[in-house]
């Protein structure tokens, strides 16, 4: 699944990713599938909490050299 929009919250800490991620999930739309690119390890259990309250569908998490990568898709 190609991501159509890309949230870079690298170098940032709880509970910045979580928060970015929220406001760029509530302003993209039914269909529309976000890349979160994080290394805060805490985003590893922040991130699919917060995607499983809002609805939407955990495509999948990439973790590489201390990266993580969520690739979300957007449910209306």
């Amino acid at each position: 699944m190609e991501p159509t929009h890309k949230l870079d919250v690298m170098g940032h800490y709880c509970p910045i990713p979580v928060s970015k991620a929220r406001k760029a999930l509530k302003d993209l739309g039914g269909g529309d599938v976000l890349l979160v690119v994080a290394d805060d390890p805490e985003t590893m259990h922040d991130v699919p909490v917060l995607v499983d309250r809002l609805g939407h569908h955990l495509v999948d998490i990439i973790k590489s050299s201390g990266e993580f990568r969520f690739i979300i898709e957007v449910r209306e």
